[in-house]
């Protein structure tokens, strides 16, 4: 299973509130569906804080070109000393 994008994400945490108003499962089954969506949470939280995060370096990228780019390795590596564009 590939989830790789951040609607895929939306997809599984709607999937998740339809479990959790299923007034058909047993209050151990509903228990269980409280957990996992707690975990969902804490790993949903830390995607969209790693997309915040590229979100912002994209952006400094676009205001100050690759004069940034030595301090944004993820996106850009290495830009060489001279290179202020």
């Amino acid at each position: 299973m590939s989830n790789t994008s951040l609607a895929d994400l939306n997809d599984h945490l709607f999937a998740q509130l339809d479990r959790l108003t299923d007034q058909s499962l047993t209050p151990e089954q509903t228990e269980t569906e409280i957990k996992r969506a707690g975990a969902m949470i804490g790993v949903a939280d830390r995607i969209s804080s790693n997309a915040d995060l590229s979100l912002k370096a994209a952006k400094l990228f676009a205001e100050h070109g690759r004069v940034v780019l030595p301090h944004l390795p993820q996106i850009g590596g290495r830009a060489s000393e001279g290179d202020t564009e």
